[in-house]
């Protein structure tokens, strides 16, 4: 029954529980009228899954369907000397689009998304929840009872028991994934600068199409003049004008189908031929070495594929799938095979065969409607820029950048300033700088077949560890993949003198960028885990810590989610005074794509109780909504609340060390005494108590019970919580860790010039600590420290 239960747009569950106890108290003559209104109801879910097919189209696929813009000239850029190698390119065009964008991705790849998630990091999330391949190692066990933390088992004498162990074994195997993962993103941000580029630029060529005796240069001016304000306009959103994208590309794709359909008509269907892989064969004979580096250009036919994966967090598979078999996988073939007819009888025009093969009465309009499609295919691109530069922060490759949510509906749709004023001077930097189009198709072709070899070696590892799949069904899906990735990469590896080299240079600088950047991280990380201090230390200072206790809050941030961090013994050790309650607040982001609010935040206490020391840890996904705010301080102020209010009720909790979940198992007991001690029950009471050992988060073996003296338990409650109350109101203080890593003096100097250099100035420009906690300065406290790699 469970599968029915789905929400329409008013909200009501059909299918819920009650709706069925209701139901089985029915008359069986009404059984017809329920039938009927299940139909009903299965229509209109067929009918809300055809309009999110229709919505998909302005995000997911404006960057495939402008690929018809440039690939023959591409393929193509000095003319075409017989009409048979068009109806080669043809035919590798056709089979191209058929294995790549419709049988890996649409079919395969799309069923690895992460709840919904996709890109290079969601599938590598995927990798981490099934094994221990996570670098930073800041997961617990208590973090895989989340409802998002979906995984499963294996058999230990299974293949993909052995994979893991294997994986699992060596860190060298672990960091090789993660610099995979990390050259896939960056190859696309590469996406996102020269997408732009190529498809404005090509859009923009259709002025002087019509236009002979106008210079290459207003076009280029053209296009700058676009590129700067289509990157102005990103802090607007995609939400405000998103409305737009959809009939834009549907109207672009039955354009161009039309305009196929016109050119075979008219030029003859001998092109149709082509659909027949025996004249690939003939191409590569005739056309030898060049046939073999022409590929780079038929490859850009299936370019925006990645971004198909990437940009699909906001519509079901099966939406997706339904757009691109019944609009855009006939609509390309059928705008390619017409350029191949215009080709074969003026084999002069290649370089502008998309515009001249263009009927001269509907010119103008699809000249309008081409750039408008070019501009939805940037933004998809930018867009899935955007959101893999947020996910790679989660992971902590990325230095802290501010990160806006431009929309209250989709927390998807993020803008991220500093990305975009970088991505928009590369990319005018690539429009202006080249010569011609055929140079950043040359780029272009090489990101893109990088992207998809990283996603053909991960989804690898997903069909081993997620699905399972038999070892055969892995073999038949990497050999066909790589059969035709390996032999386009071949093709561009020929280019990479003629523009190829750019997204390598733009891929390596941001690979250095964040590879650095998360070394720093996992070694500050290793250094708090391997200094952090005993609690026999702690409870050795006595109830007052040994100090003088101030009024006040001390909340302590650190990376730790057990333990004392350095940084407090380092501060007491410098200024012997702390607040009378100290809470240390980690936050940490685990491999999963959200957690959800009742679940987000851990409460323990550490020491006895008149030591007023707690730990609270929140928990995020990679696409959480994310502010440190008031409203941040306030949950975690609710949960400290509520965690005394429960902890006074539970027996033997006087000198313990408890941690109190926030989690989907609700305990009712708990609920019931709230009800039964005069207490309001609040949104925050969905806590499920267990007690652990003296510094853990293991959930206790058995259930709590009730203490018998409720009298004294309420009084005590009481007491804390005015005390909290009290030193709440006295003011609270953020304390935070500088922790400054440097290279030792006997280091290579490879490692001098990254630690002491590169990892120094990203930290030196990113964003502080103090700015993303959104810390007041008044209340900051900063605990500098060196620490020696």
């Amino acid at each position: 029954m469970a599968s029915r239960v789905e929400s329409d747009e008013d909200g009501d569950n059909k299918g819920s529980m009650w709706d069925l106890d209701q139901k089985l108290d029915q008359p069986m003559d009404e059984e017809a009228g329920r039938l009927k209104n299940m139909y009903r109801e299965k229509k209109f879910s067929s009918l809300l899954l055809l309009r999110l097919a229709f919505q998909s189209l302005g995000v997911v696929y404006g960057d495939l369907g402008t690929s018809p813009l440039y690939v023959f000239y591409n393929t193509f850029p000095h003319g075409v000397k017989d009409p048979e190698d068009v109806i080669g390119a043809l035919s590798l065009i056709i089979y191209s689009l058929t294995l790549v964008p419709l049988l890996k991705y649409v079919f395969v790849v799309l069923r690895a998304n992460d709840n919904g998630q996709g890109g290079t990091f969601a599938l590598y999330s995927l990798l981490c929840r099934h094994a221990k391949i996570k670098t930073i190692q800041n997961q617990h066990r208590t973090d895989e009872e989340l409802t998002t933390y979906s995984r499963s088992t294996f058999h230990e004498k299974s293949f993909a028991a052995k994979t893991k162990r294997w994986l699992e074994e060596q860190a060298t195997r672990r960091s090789a994934i993660l610099i995979l993962v990390l050259v896939g993103t960056c190859m696309v941000i590469g996406d996102g600068i020269l997408t732009p580029a190529i498809s404005v630029l090509s859009a923009a060529g259709g002025i002087k199409v019509n236009k002979p005796h106008m210079s290459n240069g207003v076009v280029v001016l053209v296009a700058v003049v676009i590129l700067v304000g289509f990157f102005s306009m990103q802090h607007y959103g995609t939400d405000r004008v998103s409305w737009l994208f959809a009939p834009i590309v549907l109207l672009w794709f039955l354009l161009i189908g039309g305009i196929g359909i016109f050119n075979i008509w008219k030029h003859g269907s001998s092109v149709l031929k082509a659909f027949s892989p025996v004249y690939i064969y003939h191409y590569f004979k005739r056309g030898g070495q060049g046939g073999w580096t022409s590929l780079g250009g038929i490859m850009l036919s299936i370019t925006g594929t990645e971004a198909l994966f990437a940009d699909l967090a906001h519509f079901p598979v099966s939406a997706v799938q339904i757009a691109f078999t019944l609009i855009v996988f006939p609509c390309l073939l059928l705008a390619y095979s017409g350029q191949a007819a215009y080709l074969m009888n003026n084999l002069d025009h290649s370089q502008d065969a998309f515009y001249r093969s263009i009927p001269d009465r509907i010119y103008w309009p699809v000249f309008v409607v081409a750039t408008a499609a070019a501009i939805v295919a940037s933004q998809a691109t930018i867009t899935a820029t955007f959101s893999i530069i947020k996910q790679a922060l989660a992971h902590g490759c990325f230095p802290r950048v501010k990160v806006v949510y431009t929309s209250k509906k989709f927390l998807g749709q993020i803008y991220v300033p500093d990305i975009n004023w970088i991505l928009m001077i590369l990319c005018i930097s690539v429009t202006a700088g080249f010569e011609n189009q055929n140079q950043i198709g040359n780029a272009y072709g090489t990101a893109v077949v990088i992207v998809m070899l990283v996603t053909t070696f991960l989804m690898i590892l997903i069909m081993i560890l997620v699905w399972r799949c038999h070892w055969i069904l892995v073999l038949i899906f990497t050999g066909l993949s790589l059969i035709v990735e390996l032999t386009y990469f071949s093709s561009v590896l020929f280019k990479i003198d003629q523009g190829g080299w750019v997204p390598l240079v733009i891929a390596g600088a941001f690979l250095v960028i964040m590879y650095v950047w998360h070394y720093g991280t996992v070694k500050r990380y290793e250094f708090e885990m391997h200094s952090k201090v005993s609690m026999a230390w702690i409870l050795g200072l006595g109830p007052s810590l040994g100090l003088v206790r101030v009024p006040g809050i001390g909340l302590v941030y650190t990376e730790l989610a057990s333990g004392v961090p350095h940084i407090f013994s380092h501060f007491i050790t410098n200024l012997p005074a702390i607040h009378s309650v100290v809470v240390f607040v980690c936050v940490k982001y685990l491999p999963v794509y959200t957690v959800p609010e009742e679940e987000r935040f851990l409460v323990k206490r550490i020491g006895p109780k008149n030591f007023h020391m707690f730990r609270c840890v929140a928990r995020y996904g990679y696409k959480d909504l994310h502010k440190k705010d008031e409203s941040f301080e306030k949950k975690l102020f609710d949960n400290l609340f509520m965690f005394v209010r429960l902890e006074s009720m539970m027996e033997g909790c006087s000198d313990s060390d408890e941690y109190s979940l926030c989690g989907p198992q609700t305990v009712q007991s708990i609920d019931g005494m709230l009800n039964n001690n005069g207490n309001t029950k609040t949104a925050s009471s969905n806590m499920d108590f267990s007690v652990s050992s003296l510094d853990s988060i293991e959930p206790a073996k058995s259930p709590p019970h009730v203490k018998s003296s409720g009298q004294r338990s309420n009084q005590t409650e009481v007491d804390e919580l005015e005390f909290l109350n009290n030193n709440r109101d006295a003011g609270v203080v953020h304390i935070l860790g500088n922790t400054v890593v440097r290279a030792r003096r006997d280091s290579r100097f490879y490692k001098k010039i990254a630690v002491d250099y590169i990892y120094a100035f990203l930290r030196k420009i990113c964003r502080e600590n103090s700015v993303i906690f959104n810390v007041p300065h008044e209340s900051l406290l900063n605990v500098g420290q060196i620490f020696y790699v």
